[in-house]
């Protein structure tokens, strides 16, 4: 007789609009990510060289990443994790495929600055709100996703900031 072992969880953090500010928090929530993704507006290269110390960064190019240095960065990625397809984006309203037609499981996005999630045709799309500078009254935030523990649950964490 065989003994199930349980899944190890996979925990995805996700962040994006930092507008060239890494908060301490924010990297300390990201903390025991196996992975990592900036939906965009990145501001500084610095930022991204802080992520990979935490874990492997998939980043994609925002609307104020204009530097030369962004320019290596794509405007969308594709990640393979875990079996899931993830499709990442700045500005979800610049999206020109079907997601659920494409394969893809997941789609993530920044560019609003609101954290939000909802699942649309089987796919799940996530917005984990801005990590950078205030705007507006929207929260300071980020989001992490198991991407092992099914029906998925995005966990979504206010940075408490002074």
């Amino acid at each position: 007789m065989a003994l199930l072992q349980p899944q190890i969880p996979f925990r995805l953090g996700i962040i994006s609009d930092t507008h060239g500010l890494l908060r301490p928090e924010a990297v300390t929530a990201l903390q025991g990510s196996g992975a990592l993704i900036h939906a965009g507006d990145v501001g500084n290269p610095y930022i991204l060289s802080q992520l990979r110390s935490i874990a492997p960064v998939f980043a994609v190019r925002g609307n104020v990443d204009t530097e030369p240095w962004a320019s290596v960065l794509p405007l969308t990625e594709v990640v393979e994790l875990h079996g899931n397809s993830i499709y990442v984006l700045h500005n979800l309203d610049k999206l020109d495929l079907n997601p659920a037609a494409s394969g893809f499981r997941i789609v993530i996005s920044g560019h609003t600055h609101k954290p939000e999630s909802q699942m649309h045709d089987g796919v799940l799309y996530i917005n984990p709100g801005s990590a950078g500078p205030r705007r507006f009254s929207l929260p300071i935030c980020l989001a992490h996703l198991d991407l092992l523990k099914t029906p998925w649950h995005v966990e979504f964490h206010q940075l408490a900031v002074s």
